[in-house]
Order: C-alpha cells, then structure tokens, then sequence
C-alpha cells in the first residue's frame, strides 16, 4: 500500500514564482482542521476549520461539510462565534455549541448552513453534550456550585481575595481549583428543544462527571437502546485524587436513577466506554497499573448478558490511543503509536489477529468507519492535518482536502530522513533527520537536537503550532530528533525503561543520536544547541552537565530543573511518585534526586541558556524556570528568561505564541549563525 502524501512537492520542481522558506507569519497563516465524520447516509464528511488573527490576538472556529459526490467543501457557519464539539444528527442536520447568545448554548443546522435554530437556553450555559440513540434525550455537561467561597465564609468581606487550603490538589495544570464541579445532566428533547429541567446525575456528590482537565462529552456514552448512561470519573479528593490515577466508568440506569461502579475492580485509569454496534458487548479502555499514567492502555470487552470481562488480546505490543467498533460488531478499529507514527489497526474478536492498515510518515489523528472506506484525518512534520479516504479493498489513501493549498503554495519543504540507530545497549533507536529546504550535502549547517517532552511521548509526524520541526528546519537548521527510551510504539519494555532513569539511559541515547549524526559532514559542529519543553526542558538542563561541550547553546521551555522544589509544588504526585520514585525526604529515594536532579550539576554549566517559563503552569511550575535562570546568570552565562505570566505548560494566544517563535529563532542565531 502507498500513501498519496506531500502532495504538490513536484510543482517546486518546476520554474515558479518566489519560492519561500516556511516562516512564524506562516505558521499563524495556516487553517487548522480537526474532525471528520461521516454522516449517517456516509455521504458527507463533517469537519471544522480554526484560523487565527495575530493582531485581534484571538482565534474563530467555523464548519465544513464534505461532499463526497461533488467531491468539494462547503462552509456551514460563519460568525464571530466558533462553533465547537458538532455532531451530525440522526436526521442528517448537525448539532453544535456556541456562545453566539452570550452564553455556550446547543444549536441546530441542516447540512446547506440554513435552518439554524437554538436547541438549549440553560442558565450558566453548556460545557458538552451527547444525544441519546433516539435524540429524545441529552446528557449536557453543566457547572454546578459544590463547595463553599470565602464570601461565602465571611459575607462581611466581599472584597477579601484568598484562598483557604484544607487539602492537596487545589490547582491543575494551568486553573485554580474553584467551587464548580463539572456534573451531567440528563435532559428531554421535545419538538427540537431541550427541556430546561434537568436530572443531576451526580446530585450531592463533590466529584466532576468527567475527568478533568482534558476530558469532555467523548467520556459519556448512552445504551444502546437509551435506558442507560456510562461516564468516566475519578470519584476521588484531595491527596487520594493527587496521588492516584484510579478513574471508573459508572453506569446510571435512567428509570431507577442508581448508579453503579461498572469498573470497581480497576486499579488504573479506566476510560472511552463504548457500547457495541450490536448492543451485546461494553467496552472501554484499561490501564492496569494505579499512579502510572503512561501505562499500555487496554480495550476491555464485557458481555451485557454474561457478565464475563475479557481483556482484548492483541497480536502485537501496542498501546491504545482510542477505538471504534466496526458495524458488524466483529472486529475493532483502533490508532495507536507504533514506530514513530501513529497508524490505525484492526483487530478480529474471532481470530484475534491485529492487522495494521495505514503505513507510512502520517499520523492519524482523527478517523470514522464505513463499509467500504475510512475517513482518515492525517498530519506529518512537514503537513497540517488534511482528510484522507482509505480504501478497505484497494488499501490505498487519497487526499481530499487541501485546506492550506493557497498558504503552502510556494513554500519549499524540508526534507526527512528515518535514521535507525544503535544506541549505547545495543538497541535500535528511531531518529527522524531533518534537512532544510535546498539542504546541500556539500555545505556544512548548525544543528539542533530535539528533546521530546512527556516523558512518555512519541516523536511522531506531529505538526505542532509551537515546536514545529519543519518551522526549525526551514530556518536553515538540520534538526535531529531522537524517539530516545522511554517513549510508546517501540514496546512496552522500552516505554517503561525511563521511570527512575531520567538522567540515564535517555540521556545517553540523546547524546548518541547527536554524535551518530555529526559524522555527517554536512553537520557543522561547531554550531550545535539542543531544544526541548517539559521532560525536554528537563533534559536540556540534565544536558547542560554532562554534554562535555557538545553543544553552543541550549534551549529549555518549562522545564523541571530540581526535582525537589518541583517535587512539592506539582499537582499530580501520582505522576512525580511513579517516574521519579516519590517525595525527597523518604531516605530510600536520596539516590535517585541525587543522580536524576539537573540542579546538582549546575558547577559543570559552561552554555548559554534560554528559559522559557508560564506563570499558570502549575504541572511545572515556574519557580523551576526562575532558579535555571538565576542559576545561569550566578554562574556568570549568557542567559535570558521569557516569561508569559498568563500562560501554562503551553503557549496558547496568537501574539505570544509569534512572540515565542520570534525570541526562540533570535536566541539560536545569536550562538549558531
């Protein structure tokens, strides 16, 4: 099977006007597609564009329908309001949220964008929805009040502004934990409107319907005969929620209104709860392992009649991303990471043989089922995502989109090399090279290595809208990123390796892909740096003791720099429990802060130092940025410190983000042009 990708790249080939190199204006330029579901006549594809205005500082979200007869898009909406979480209807029209009103409220279209009518007047508005099979009922995800202010406390302060902390978990990621919890209600539908009365099926409990921060409506699910509701929660508080990753999908049956624990015997994170096409089988997905929640994840099949759970058994070592039965409720599609992309499988429930259906340097990141095709949304390093038709018989892909067409016109591509390489115990080690545009072998060019986050996270065919590798490559840099130990799609085992190991075996293999890949003639040495967020910041600090003058200059954006200030400012502990073994002051652990801390090293820092640091980031919290920095400056480096106060782990509104990239390019030709 071939993939149709890079379409286009013969055109530079050929006399043309004004090639260019791939920019930050650019980037900020492109259409961003998400979605791509088919309608229930499988006639037409729905999917969403987001574009971005740098001067309004603001983004806006519109829809697309797909036809496939006329093989060509139409736009549905356009407002000042983004349409978000659409949906088609059984009918063939097309549910969306909007804020068009004021507050996020349900609508309706049909498919020509005419006809909108507002379904949903709810008082304090809507976070999410799913329809029942029948769409005579809703669940919608509401905000309900479930713990007490400080004026609620002191009515006679009004303007006090404070906190009072009782427990642990009082902030996550990037938001203050307030008074709201996220629960479900379930609504009537009739005549086309939801009923403003609604039944709270977590009435009286403390907890969110989902869990949070970055789950949604896909965490609930109806029956399929709509007698039942199943949602994901993590039913826990404080320390116990801190420390744990042990979520539950409940059942709530609508006529008696009990709620029952369907997966009580989990010890990990249990989630996407799916019914079958057949409505025989529950499944969803597990991990087994309480507190590691980069662990395999597992689709679990339970048979409604007998009771019997049956792990799904796959063929090969693969960890689920996300799953859809197949209509005939005899095999299940799912995606997952394998090898430095992430494909899309199918697994047969009678033979249980896992067969992998897409190849090639494309990352699946959104797909829906028909008899004879699938809808593929596809993205790599070097293409935003697109929709794509996978032929079942052919098993061949075809593009159909080109949403980016007139802005990608005249840029010229890098190129990608797929490099295997042995690192220091002998194993394989995928390392994606890329090229600038024009890339001549006979010219030397400074060379970043990219430290990929997580720390469990693949080095895919992502295209990122801040650290985009074609963006670095295009700015005349050979960019080596390594799928270094301790990252899915090459085996559990090698996943695993890194917890506890953080300044070792990855560290290790980092500095074997640089020095692989510097054989090259073509690599100028003498300009080298490193870049890299998250448990890539933590690297570049690691790196920054150990590189033996490697390296020029280094990069690090968010980065965990002492594990134990990090240790007892960070939210989730189960995470900071399992990688890197649990609190400071348990004397069996003294080693591990000892060999794995980049604080400790800092006597050995001799390089200049980019921080890069957001006042909301709370899983890293800038306090870690601010002593890298003060450290740096201590030591006597060129260091500087970029700083988003209104910010968390990621960088999110337009003119910051072009502020970053504009810092990120400056810091790097200072010390390698």
């Amino acid at each position: 099977m071939k993939l149709i990708f890079l379409l286009g790249m013969a055109l530079f080939c050929l006399p043309s006007v004004a090639q260019q190199n791939f920019s930050p204006e650019k980037l900020w330029e492109l259409n961003r597609l998400s979605g791509g579901d088919l309608s229930p006549d499988k006639m037409n594809i729905l999917y969403s564009l987001s574009s971005y205005d740098i001067a309004a500082n603001k983004g806006n979200t519109d829809l697309y329908v797909y036809n496939l007869d006329q093989k060509k898009s139409t736009q549905i909406t356009k407002t000042p309001s983004s349409e978000f979480e659409a949906k088609w209807s059984k009918s063939g029209d097309i549910t969306f949220l909007s804020a068009e009103t004021g507050s996020v409220q349900l609508w309706k279209i049909n498919i020509t964008g005419a006809k909108k009518v507002q379904m949903s007047n709810i008082d304090g508005g809507v976070d999410g929805y799913v329809l029942s099979p029948l769409e005579d009922k809703i669940v919608l995800l509401r905000s309900v009040k479930t713990e007490k202010t400080i004026q609620d406390i002191h009515p006679d302060l009004p303007l006090a502004n404070a906190r009072i902390e009782n427990d642990l978990f009082y902030r996550h990621w990037n938001q203050w934990e307030d008074e709201f919890k996220t629960h479900l209600f379930l609504h009537d539908i009739a005549n086309g409107k939801v009923s403003n009365i609604g039944i709270d099926l977590l009435e009286g409990e403390a907890f969110d319907g989902i869990v949070p921060p970055f789950s949604g409506s896909e965490s609930v699910v109806f029956s399929g005969n709509g007698d039942k509701v199943y949602y994901t929660s993590k039913k826990l508080r404080g320390k116990e929620f801190a420390t744990s990753t042990n979520s539950d999908v409940y059942e709530y049956t609508i006529e008696s209104g009990n709620t029952f624990n369907y997966t009580a015997d989990g010890k990990g994170y249990d989630n996407s709860p799916t019914i079958s096409p057949n409505n025989i089988k529950f499944s969803w997905l597990r991990m087994e392992r309480n507190g590691f929640e980069a662990d395999r994840n597992v689709i679990q099949l339970k048979d409604l009649s007998s009771g019997k759970i049956i792990p799904l058994k796959l063929s090969m070592d693969l960890t689920v991303s996300d799953f859809q039965w197949e209509s005939n409720g005899k095999s299940i599609i799912f995606s997952a990471p394998y090898r430095g992309v992430q494909q899309l499988f199918s697994h047969d429930l009678k033979s249980n043989v896992t067969t992998q259906l897409t190849t090639g340097r494309k990352n699946v990141v959104h797909y829906d089922l028909a008899e004879k095709e699938i809808v593929l949304a596809m993205q790599s390093m070097l293409d935003p995502t697109d929709l794509y038709i996978y032929n079942r018989k052919k098993k061949d892909i075809i593009q159909i989109t080109f949403v980016n067409a007139a802005e990608m016109k005249n840029i010229t591509n890098p190129t990608i090399e797929e490099r295997w390489i042995k690192n220091s115990e002998g194993k394989d080690m995928l390392t994606w090279v890329l090229f600038p545009p024009n890339f001549d072998a006979n010219k030397k060019y400074p060379t970043l290595l990219y430290c990929q986050g997580g720390p469990q996270s693949m080095v895919s065919q992502f295209f990122s809208y801040r650290w985009n590798l074609m963006l670095m490559a295009s700015q005349g840099y050979i960019i080596v990123a390594p799928n270094r130990t301790g990252l899915p799609g090459f085996g559990q085992e090698w996943n695993d390796d890194i917890s506890k190991d953080w300044g070792g075996q990855p560290m290790r293999d980092y500095l074997t892909a640089i020095d692989e890949v510097s054989k090259e003639l073509y690599v100028d040495k003498d300009k080298r740096g490193a870049v890299g967020a998250s448990y890539g910041g933590y690297s570049i600090y690691y790196l920054a003791g150990i590189h033996e003058n490697r390296f020029k200059t280094f990069i690090a954006h968010c980065g965990l720099f002492n594990l134990e200030s990090w240790y007892g400012t960070t939210e989730e502990l189960f995470f900071a429990n399992w990688d890197i073994g649990g609190p400071y002051w348990d004397t069996n652990n003294k080693d591990l802060y000892e060999k794995n801390s980049p604080h400790k090293m800092v006597n050995k820092w001799t390089t200049p130092l980019l921080v890069i640091h957001g006042g909301m980031d709370f899983r890293v919290p800038e306090g870690e940025g601010m002593q890298a920095f003060q450290a740096a400056q201590l030591m006597g480096l060129k260091s500087r410190y970029l700083y988003f106060p209104t910010e968390g782990h990621w960088i999110q509104k337009p003119q910051n983000g072009m502020l970053w990239q504009r810092e990120f390019f400056k810091w790097l030709a200072e010390d390698l042009k």
